[in-house]
Order: structure tokens, then C-alpha cells, then sequence
């Protein structure tokens, strides 16, 4: 008798063992701020200063004491010049400075004109055409940030924005996570790399390894060292050596392909021979034939083992869904969900799946969701064609009209 079927586990419990076993790597490194993009931030950056550091003019004009100019029309004196960069004197009463953008304000002076509204007469007097607000286009210090701030907190993935805030602070370098080092391999027999055999020249049943080229990507993306250990033959004693060298130096080993339960489905055992395996087939769509597990070095310690689906949208949305939080989480992320966003189906999907679905979809004019029509594994243009996936409950129907929760491949890209 047939022993019955281990019943596949669901995404949010595959999820949370998943990142249980994402112990933050050891050991950092200290980056030039200039190369800090997309690096994780390991100590929180806390501003040794005010910025900006002194009151200073957000505009090009006069600096004036506001009550000097109270009945409109007022015509003074210039007393000094104060370009950005230049330490001013203290404004003279009954006067005013010219002043630039940027430029600190004079101790006397509590509101800044604009040009447009100043009139520089023949006998050099400027004439102030309005009546000053006191603190009117003045940038006061510590507007942005207040000296001894915490900035950035610790665990953020830098961006652009960050790295401008870190150098306004001053920090020329930045201590961050190292990054993981991953190895990674697709198994088949069938795959052919582009470039080696033209298209007219392909065997029968054999296909390019599109694959390959979309994981590297998105593992450079998530601030990942990869090294690409090729195509490894459905062969046992091959894949379980591809394994155990990969294991050697990496922190992570992905693999695509070869996670089902046919007979040239090799890594399972494979990765039990050399390891353990702690996930195997999630209950999503498409994506079931995912694993996760160890495997041990020669010596001491182990590699992460992460087994993709051969098929392109099941190793693409996996991927997205489980991998890229595991790896954000190696490197100290704490908060590595993707954020979803309520949208309105212009579809319809009249079954759902017993499995908790992923759609790829995009927007419209109209501001909803359209489907693309072929919602198949094997389908990779749904990928590039669609904005993001609606993430869609077990047994879920979907009409028009409904709202739906829609993750953008710009947030899982990130």
C-alpha cells in the first residue's frame, strides 16, 4: 500500500522556518560611502552635527531685519556681501546684506527677500518691495537633521537617498554586512547555453537556459558574490559533486532544476547525502517544487542549500517570494517583506487554485489589473510583460471589480 502524501506546506510556515534559519552572517566590512549603494548597514548612523549647521538662506536676495521693512517700501543701505561659503559679520542696523543661497545668516538679520522682490536704486540703496515675514526663507539649523539623531537605523539597505544623508553627515565610509557568497547551478540535460548552438541547430527537446541568466541578475541585486558553476548533467554522482564543491566556500548554494520527484531528479538525494533537507514543495502556484536544506563541508560548518524549480516562472517567483528575503536577512534585514498594495482586478479568474497563487499581471489605462492570458510555469514573457504578481489565496475567485493584493516587481526587485 502507497503511503499517503505529506500534505505541502504552506508559504507563510515555509517562510518563517525559512528565515529561522538565517542566522546573519559573521563578519563585516568598511565601505567608501560612494560604493555603499544597496549594502546593509550594520552600525545605525547617529549625526555628529546639525545639518544644515547654521542658519543659512534659501534664497537668492537681502538679508533685513523684518522690522526695519514693516511699512513696505523701505529703502537701505547694503552693508556687507555674503556668497555661501563665507563667514558673514553681524548685520548693521539700518541696513541690509546681499546674500546667496546657501549663504549663513548674518547674527541681526531675521528674514531674507528674494531678489524679485528688491529694486537696487542708482545711489546703490536697494529698495524692499514687500513686507518680510520674520523667518521667511530662512533654513534653519538642524532643519533636516539634529545633532545626535539616529539617521539611519542599522539593518537598512542603503540606497542613493541614504548614501546622500551619510555624506551630509560626514561619514566618508560605512561599516556594512559582508556580502553572501553564493554558487549557483541549473541540472538538465536538456540545457543548452545561448551562443554555443544556434537556434536552427538545436536538438530535439532541447532548450536554452534562460534560468541562468535571470538568477545571476537578481542575486547581484540582492547584494550577492556569485559564482556560476555552470550547467551540471542529471547525473547523481555529478550532482552531488557540484555540491560538495560549491559548499567549500560559499555561504549559500542555489540551485535550478531537478527538485521534483522524477527519476533523473537528482538533488534531493544528493543533498541528503551530504546534508539534510528541512523544506521540500510549498504549497504555491507556480513554485511547489521548492527545497531548502544544508550542506556540510569537509571539516566543519555547512552551506545553505536553496532548490529552485526547472520551470522559469516557478524558479521566478520562488525566488522572489522565499529567496530574496532569506538572503536580505543573512545580511541583517530585519524587515524583508515585500510591501503590497491594494488594486482593482479588471479580470476575471473563476477557479481558484487549491494553492495560494501568484498572477502575473500589469496596469492599464484605467488604472486596474489585466491578466496576461497564459498564466502556465512555462510562460517567462508573463514576467517581462507584467508589472508584479496579485497574490491570491488558496481557493480564491477573482471577479472584476474586486480589490486585490498586488506586489509590484519594482518592490520585489529593489
Amino acid at each position: 500500500m502507497q503511503a499517503p502524501r505529506t500534505p505541502l506546506k504552506p508559504l507563510d510556515d515555509a517562510l518563517q522556518e525559512l528565515l529561522a534559519h538565517a542566522q546573519p552572517l559573521a563578519g563585516a566590512e568598511s565601505v567608501d560611502t560612494f560604493e555603499a549603494d544597496g549594502r546593509v548597514l550594520l552600525q545605525a548612523a547617529v549625526s555628529p552635527l546639525q545639518v544644515p549647521p547654521q542658519d543659512n538662506s534659501a534664497m537668492d536676495g537681502y538679508a533685513v531685519h523684518a522690522a526695519e521693512c514693516a511699512s513696505g517700501g523701505a529703502e537701505l543701505p547694503v552693508s556687507q556681501r555674503i556668497p555661501a561659503g563665507t563667514a558673514p559679520d553681524a548685520l548693521i542696523a539700518g541696513s541690509v546684506a546681499r546674500i546667496f543661497t546657501g549663504a549663513p545668516v548674518p547674527a541681526g538679520a531675521d528674514a531674507i527677500v528674494m531678489q524679485e522682490d528688491c529694486e537696487l536704486l542708482e545711489d546703490g540703496r536697494v529698495r524692499i518691495k514687500t513686507q518680510p515675514k520674520v523667518g521667511q526663507w530662512i533654513r534653519r539649523s538642524g532643519e533636516d537633521i539634529r545633532q545626535g539623531a539616529t539617521v539611519i537605523e542599522a539593518g537598512v539597505r542603503l540606497t542613493p537617498a541614504h548614501l546622500g544623508l551619510a555624506a551630509s553627515m560626514g561619514f566618508a565610509s560605512l561599516p556594512v554586512a559582508r556580502k553572501p557568497r553564493v554558487a549557483m547551478f541549473s541540472t538538465g540535460d536538456e540545457l543548452v547555453m545561448p551562443g554555443t548552438v544556434a537556434p536552427q541547430d538545436m536538438k530535439p527537446g532541447s532548450i536554452y537556459n534562460s534560468n541562468r541568466f535571470f538568477l545571476r541578475a537578481l542575486l547581484l541585486r540582492m547584494g550577492c558574490e556569485v559564482t556560476d558553476l555552470g550547467i551540471v548533467p542529471d547525473d547523481r554522482e555529478a550532482t552531488v559533486a557540484a555540491l560538495a564543491k560549491a559548499a567549500v566556500d560559499h555561504d549559500v548554494i542555489v540551485t535550478s532544476g531537478g527538485v521534483s520527484v522524477g527519476e533523473e531528479d537528482h538533488i534531493k538525494p544528493a543533498v541528503q547525502q551530504l546534508g539534510q533537507l528541512d523544506l521540500w514543495q510549498i504549497s504555491i502556484k507556480p513554485g511547489k517544487p521548492f527545497a531548502y536544506g544544508r550542506v556540510n563541508r569537509q571539516g566543519a560548518g555547512f552551506a545553505h542549500f536553496i532548490g529552485l524549480p526547472g520551470n522559469p516562472v516557478s524558479s521566478f517567483v520562488t525566488f522572489q517570494v522565499l529567496v530574496r528575503p532569506f538572503l536580505l536577512r543573512l545580511q541583517g534585514v530585519q524587515n524583508v517583506l515585500p510591501r503590497a498594495i491594494d488594486a482593482r482586478a479588471d479580470f476575471v479568474w473563476p477557479k481558484g487554485d487549491k494553492r495560494r497563487e501568484f498572477l502575473r499581471v500589469r496596469y492599464n489605462e484605467r488604472g486596474g489589473l489585466e491578466l496576461f492570458k497564459n498564466q502556465s510555469s512555462g510562460v517567462l514573457t508573463s514576467t517581462a510583460w507584467g508589472d508584479g504578481v496579485v497574490d491570491n489565496p488558496p481557493s480564491t475567485t477573482i471577479a472584476e471589480g474586486d480589490t486585490v493584493r498586488f506586489i509590484p516587481f519594482a518592490e520585489l526587485m529593489a
